[in-house]
């Protein structure tokens, strides 16, 4: 399996993502994304339809370790969603685990998580 970081060009439904060029396209259109943002997105779209917890997510986007209390990770994800749901209207492919870490996917969360979180 080729690693993401390594691909020419990821699809989660009508987001590209294109690593070696460090650019992610919604719709055809290029997003704005802060290193940290475009970091995050090609880690969680390395494991795309898996939940990636916080930890992984953290150690792949700011090569280290999580410190208790930290909440850079969830920071940087809500920007990051927030950028998405502006490009991509109707779609949510930043999906919320609680407890257990974030997904991305063009399928829906569970019931359960969507009333846990509001998402």
């Amino acid at each position: 399996m080729q690693h993401v970081s390594e691909a020419e060009l990821v699809r989660v439904g009508e987001l590209e993502i294109r690593p070696r060029e460090g650019l992610a396209l919604a719709g055809g259109r290029a997003l704005m994304l802060s290193v940290r943002e475009f970091d995050l997105l090609v880690a969680l779209a390395s494991h795309a339809g898996r939940i990636v917890s916080r930890e992984e997510l953290y150690r792949q986007a700011w090569g280290g370790t999580l410190r208790g209390g930290d909440r850079s990770c969830d920071v940087y994800i809500h920007k990051l969603r927030a950028k998405l749901e502006r490009a991509l209207p109707g779609q949510r492919l930043i999906h919320t685990h609680v407890g257990f870490g974030y997904r991305l996917d063009t399928g829906a969360s569970h019931p359960f998580h969507i009333a846990s979180t509001g998402r």
